[in-house]
């Protein structure tokens, strides 16, 4: 305490004035004044320093406290229902406390998400990658017959392409998920989305020979990201394509009421097990009619996108004559 230079200038001050004093009234007073003088300066300064004293303590205790803190011991109470300064101060370290006790349990969540995404990459990866590597050893082999050779390259070409659209899908969910994407804002029409969208599925449905079917208003609007929300149509559309068989039909309409927008897509393929419904739109979830290609993320994108953009989507199975997905879209609030 006495090594605060504010403090000892204090003591010089104090003491000085109380000898200038006490000389004064020894000089022009009594002897009873001189007392007086002496006692009133004691009591005063012995006051001065056990309140320093107190408060020195006091800031010593918070400067412990602010080392465990620091440490990482967010579960310290240091509250204080006391009026003073010093009890306002260690009230509001203590909100700080709690605040960064909550970011970070986030950050812990986070280390968790980001644990698991790569967990997850890492083992979607590992399949493809061992089988190219397989393919990639037989094809040095100079005894190799042509034809086995273009089927291995065409196979190393395929594991490629869904490798790429893994990583990509992940990157994207991964940006989602870390809050970096700033959704757009602006309307469009629903029909220009759709006829955008469909053109990522033609040709898969051309091989199977599906049909498609688009009804509603042109005028139909939403406000949203469009290249996102493209993308989550997308999405469902390949799961639509993928479990509907040979000359099959996918049905796409859209309607607007006064609370929201809603898409409806519907195949008639073998439609949703029961069971598997609730896990639907849950990351890297394959039910039991999945295929051996399906990774479990297309879905789990969907959602992601129009979720953030304050959006509904459901699905329902047609007891086993397909399936029918709603995306609602609601109208802002002016």
């Amino acid at each position: 305490m006495l090594r605060n230079k504010e403090i000892a200038y204090f003591l010089l001050g104090f003491i000085m004035i109380g000898t200038l004093t006490t000389t004064t009234a020894a000089i022009f007073f009594s002897i009873q004044v001189v007392w007086f003088v002496v006692i009133t300066f004691s009591v005063l300064l012995v006051q001065y320093l056990f309140y320093t004293y107190y408060r020195y303590d006091k800031i010593s205790q918070l400067s412990s406290n602010l080392r465990k803190i620091n440490s990482g011991e967010y579960s310290l109470d240091i509250r204080d229902n006391r009026e003073g300064e010093l009890s306002i101060l260690q009230n509001e370290i203590y909100k700080v406390t709690l605040k960064l006790a909550e970011q970070n349990k986030m950050l812990e969540q986070e280390k968790v998400k980001l644990n698991n995404a790569i967990s997850d990459i890492s083992h979607q990866i590992k399949t493809p990658l061992t089988s190219m590597m397989v393919m990639a050893d037989l094809l040095g082999d100079p005894k190799l017959k042509e034809v086995k050779r273009m089927e291995f390259i065409h196979n190393i070409q395929s594991q490629l392409e869904r490798m790429e659209w893994l990583v990509s899908t992940l990157l994207k969910l991964a940006k989602i998920d870390a809050g970096v994407v700033h959704f757009k804002k602006e309307p469009y029409q629903v029909s220009e989305l759709l006829n955008k969208a469909v053109e990522s599925v033609i040709i898969p449905m051309d091989i199977k020979n599906q049909s498609l079917q688009i009804d509603g208003d042109s005028n139909v609007m939403i406000t949203g990201d469009f290249n996102w929300t493209k993308e989550a149509v997308i999405n469902i559309l390949k799961n639509c394509v993928e479990h509907t068989g040979e000359r099959g039909t996918i049905t796409i309409s859209f309607k607007e009421n006064t609370l929201y927008t809603l898409i409806t897509i519907e195949d008639n393929g073998k439609g949703i097990n029961k069971k598997d419904l609730p896990y639907i739109f849950k990351r890297f979830y394959k039910g039991e009619d999945g295929s051996d290609d399906s990774v479990g993320i297309g879905l789990a994108m969907a959602y992601s996108i129009v979720t953030n953009q304050q959006g509904d989507i459901e699905v329902y199975s047609l007891q086993g004559a397909g399936t029918q997905f709603h995306l609602k879209f609601y109208h802002a609030i002016i």
